[in-house]
């Protein structure tokens, strides 16, 4: 995704948030005892991130998508499930859900990452799994790529490892559903159409069929997510172009990464740009999900089992 095609961006924000649906301070100094309950991450650029630990068992860092549309609404449609058989910890990226903002902007790829480490540590554990839904796929990989020895496993989710063919899979798909008349120009440029495409989508009441196989999940979906605070800075800087690190295709960067990895691929997705063979994790087990991009809220047994089943037959750390 080019500074270019980024640049339009702001109609193209609040599309996205619609579809998302959407303590104490400790220092990084002394690692803290992982229990239960929420808290607030002081990273060492002096960001606050809002943490939150629950279940028990194995521990699983959960990454969210959005971009910027915090942990939240996972925890409370799919992350519930697994915590008696998981120890979740949940957190929101810096500028997004209630997390702070950096005061420096510093939204980098690498930051989020070096987040992602601070946290590990400040819990003292030596490993984790690191499961991802959707945006958060990439923010995943990246972390499993500079940091292989901490992830235990990976658990994608609906995951998005290449956001340009998100975006193009969207579109596509989104254009079918409007009559031709209702249809952007093919001629615009890509962020142009999608900004219009949302807009058309939203008139005709159809823009939950994106990511939401019916109406009343997409209306559950954001009835939570509105049950908490929403910070919007992370999602406005990626969108604004400034980033263009969040634009980089992360599925070669996956046939390199050797842990046990389980993809959980929605039948009907149209969000990811990604089909079961996209994936290339040398030790990756594939399950295809009825439905679309939210498979812990459309199949909430099944996408139990598959987690649970795949957890417990990890091997043993050393």
């Amino acid at each position: 995704m080019t500074s270019l095609q980024l640049r339009p961006m702001r109609f193209l924000f609040a599309c996205l948030l619609f579809l998302t649906g959407l303590g104490q301070s400790i220092a990084q100094t002394k690692p803290a005892t992982l229990t239960n309950g929420a808290t607030t991450l002081l990273t060492s650029d002096s960001v606050k991130l809002f943490v939150q630990v629950s279940g028990k068992g194995t521990p699983c860092v959960f990454v969210h998508g959005g971009p910027g549309a915090g942990s939240y609404s996972f925890e409370k449609l799919g992350g519930n499930q697994l915590e008696d058989q998981l120890r979740m910890v949940y957190f929101d990226q810096r500028g997004s859900g209630r997390s702070a903002s950096s005061a420096r902007k510093d939204y980098s790829m690498a930051r989020m990452v070096q987040d992602l480490e601070e946290l590990r540590q400040h819990l003292g554990l030596e490993k984790w799994v690191v499961m991802a839904h959707s945006f958060g796929g990439t923010i995943a990989t990246a972390y499993a790529t500079q940091h292989p020895e901490r992830v235990q496993a990976l658990v994608l989710v609906n995951g998005v490892l290449n956001p340009t063919a998100s975006l193009e899979s969207m579109l596509q798909y989104g254009t079918s559903l409007l009559p031709t008349a209702a249809q952007p120009n093919p001629a615009l440029p890509l962020m142009q159409r999608f900004g219009m495409l949302m807009g058309a989508l939203q008139q005709q009441k159809l823009a939950y069929q994106l990511q939401y196989s019916a109406d009343s999940l997409a209306t559950r979906a954001s009835r939570v997510s509105r049950a908490v605070p929403a910070n919007q800075d992370f999602a406005a800087q990626v969108f604004s172009g400034r980033l263009p690190d969040y634009g980089q295709d992360y599925v070669p960067a996956s046939a390199q990464l050797t842990m046990p990895t389980l993809v959980i691929v929605g039948q009907d997705d149209r969000t990811t740009g990604a089909t079961p063979q996209t994936f290339r994790f040398p030790k990756q087990q594939v399950v295809v999900l009825p439905g679309k991009h939210n498979s812990f809220l459309e199949q909430p047994a099944r996408f139990k089992q598959a987690v649970v089943s795949f957890v417990q037959k990890l091997p043993r750390k050393s």
